[in-house]
């Protein structure tokens, strides 16, 4: 603009093709450069969609599996809390805020809980053909157990920053009173 406004008011005389060209090449250099778009990574939430397609894809694996009662109760719960997770609304979003919680639902969903009903599948198998050896159901209830206490205290951690957060609340209305 500035070049124009020199070759219009003839200030930049015969030469006024070098000013606007080195105007515009000094405008060029100061200019930012652009940047790259950031890579769209997806977001939590819909890695939680992702993860609940997976969970559902789950349940149908394991529907398929004939399990022991004690076995079957214990993932009874761990499926019924895991579910409570992931069902949408705010407890979903409580999790998508914590990175490492949604990293630990998935790693049970896609690959704690099908190893372990997998190698209790495949050990059961082999167990028929050597007796005598520890009983493959132990471990699986084990398993189970450990997966539900991880999940438990995921589900209580949530619980807690949820609890933080009332309390934080009320302190700041305390605060903004005085």
């Amino acid at each position: 603009m500035a070049g124009l406004v020199l070759t219009f008011t003839g200030l930049a005389g015969p030469y006024w093709p070098v000013v606007i060209a080195g105007l515009y090449g000094a405008g060029a250099l100061i200019a930012p450069p652009e940047r790259p778009a950031p890579p769209g990574f997806p977001s939590p939430s819909e890695r939680l969609a992702e993860i609940r397609a997976d969970f559902g894809e789950l349940g149908g694996y394991l529907a398929d599996v004939d399990l022991p009662p004690a076995a079957a109760a214990r993932l009874t719960e761990l499926t019924e809390l895991l579910a409570a997770l992931l069902e949408p609304g705010w407890v979903a979003e409580a999790l998508a805020r914590d990175p490492e919680g949604v990293h630990a639902v998935s790693r049970t969903v896609r690959q704690d809980v099908p190893e372990a009903v997998d190698a209790f599948v495949r050990t059961r198998w082999w167990t028929r053909l050597t007796p005598g050896t520890e009983s493959p159901e132990r471990h699986l209830e084990r398993q189970l157990g450990l997966l539900h206490e991880e999940a438990g205290r995921l589900a209580s951690a949530l619980r807690d920053a949820e609890q933080r957060r009332q309390e934080s609340h009320t302190r700041y209305l305390e605060d903004r009173r005085q």
